[in-house]
């Protein structure tokens, strides 16, 4: 049993990466497990020291891993440079941060003295994806590291060679041998993870299902867990808008890595005043974009991570359209080699089609008509998923009291939805439970420990 990379570009096998057997398993499982019980008392200090060293390892060789990465899933070589710079930010911010976050916090009570110690829970088990197959992992990693926990790494079965970057990486740094660890296994493997004693506590990235399975394992087995899942992501241009800046965040939003982002705009509720400007603009902004091959520096959208997720993605389409959806643009798959699919936008988008009430996990955007303010809000909350969310008006008052009502994990005005190492992320709803980033992120995985002293 292999993982097999195929590039997306052109649908070519690059390499074959063996899977583990159940005894690679045991012994990983045996190794980090021990390097757990060292590296949760080595001095807060140190873990930060070389925390920062791992920052300076990935911009060292981001050329060389942003060519994995576009090689494996197919992003733009540029979208794969500033992945890995963002890794390094994000390693850098826990360092500087880390002992902040994680300081004992005083509280007056009946003792003498009295505080919380945030202190590791031990060994994190992170399923990952691979649509930012370095950043998805280090987000939860530079945190959960830096607070003494031990990582290890269950990476999407078609990024194998970016899972055994990331374990490389944490060594050039200097880290302790097994602290982090990337296990070369199938989903299949995961729950029989969860439920091993070495492991205590689970983060997911991934789709409903495979969140409700892990929740549901990690339930029974009385762990902690995080959960990032889908989005439908509401982008509401109300009739005051600077509509030259909602269209030029409606196409970086949707398109952006191929338009496979859990935060990418999905369902863009405009309404009826200017839905047709709107419209019109955001058609000639998504037909200017260019298909090509990722590694091409000119090309501005790349193909899908694999074949079977167009495939998908275009029966979705179809069926929206055979209800009653009108395609303004694209709406089909590139014809030829590799996991092309046309910039789409599907207008007059209503309850009962699919696209309505779906993630589609691509470069389609999804247009819904609103009669006012009340009814666009409407529609943002009429979805499973709560993610993100976007408002657009040149009025920042109502923007802000638009924005505190999406049903949301988070909701930005006048910006397109990003995630950013100070500021909490995470979902509602379907798209999952805990926050990874910031202060909060860090937090996740400790044990919250109240000291009494007399």
């Amino acid at each position: 049993m292999s993982f097999e990379v195929i590039n997306p570009a052109t649908g070519e096998k690059v390499s074959e990466i063996p899977a583990w057997d159940s005894q690679q398993i045991e012994s990983g499982l045996a190794s980090v497990a021990v390097a757990s019980a060292a590296w949760r008392n080595t001095p807060m200090e140190d873990r930060c020291a070389l925390m920062r060293k791992t920052g300076a390892v990935l911009r060292a060789n981001k050329e060389k891993y942003a060519e994995v990465i576009t090689q494996e899933m197919g992003k733009l070589i540029n979208d794969s440079r500033a992945e890995v710079e963002k890794c390094a930010t994000v390693c850098d911010f826990y360092a500087d941060k880390g002992p902040e976050f994680l300081a004992d916090e005083m509280i007056e009570s009946d003792a003498g003295k009295s505080y919380v110690a945030y202190l590791p829970l031990g060994t994190v088990l992170a399923v990952m994806p691979w649509n930012f197959p370095l950043w998805q992992v280090f987000r939860f990693a530079a945190p959960a590291l830096v607070a003494g926990n031990t990582g290890v790494l269950k990476h999407a079965s078609n990024v194998p060679q970016c899972a055994l970057i990331i374990e490389d990486v944490f060594k050039e740094a200097g880290f302790p041998e097994h602290v982090f660890r990337s296990f070369m296994i199938r989903a299949s493997q995961v729950q029989s993870l969860i439920e091993d004693p070495r492991i205590h506590a689970v983060t997911l990235t991934g789709s409903e299902p495979a969140g409700r399975q892990v929740a549901a394992t990690a339930g029974t087995n009385l762990k902690k867990s995080v959960l990032e899942l889908g989005g439908s992501d509401a982008f509401i241009v109300l009739e005051d808008a600077d509509l030259d800046l909602a269209v030029q965040h409606a196409v970086v939003s949707r398109f952006l890595n191929t338009g496979q982002s859990c935060i990418a705009a999905k369902r863009f509720i405009v309404v009826d005043a200017i839905a047709e400007d709107f419209v019109a603009r955001f058609k000639a902004g998504v037909e200017a974009l260019r298909t090509g091959d990722p590694m091409d520096e000119s090309t501005t959208l790349a193909p899908m991570a694999r074949e079977d997720l167009r495939d998908e993605l275009h029966v979705q389409v179809a069926d929206t359209l055979a209800a009653g959806a009108v395609a303004i643009t694209g709406c089909e798959p590139v014809e030829g080699p590799g996991a092309f699919y046309k910039a789409s936008i599907l207008d007059r988008v209503e309850p009962g089609m699919r696209g309505y009430h779906e993630e589609l996990f691509g470069p389609v955007a999804i247009v819904i008509h609103a009669r006012d303010e009340q009814d666009a809000l409407r529609i943002a909350n009429d979805s499973p998923y709560g993610l993100g969310g976007s408002v657009w008006t040149q009025d920042s008052s109502r923007g802000e009291r638009v924005a505190r009502q999406v049903e949301s994990g988070c909701t930005f005005v006048n910006g397109m939805v990003k995630s950013d190492a100070r500021l909490p992320f995470g979902g509602v709803k379907n798209s999952g439970y805990g926050r990874e980033l910031s202060s909060h992120g860090i937090r996740e995985f400790t044990n919250a420990k109240t000291i009494w002293i007399k």
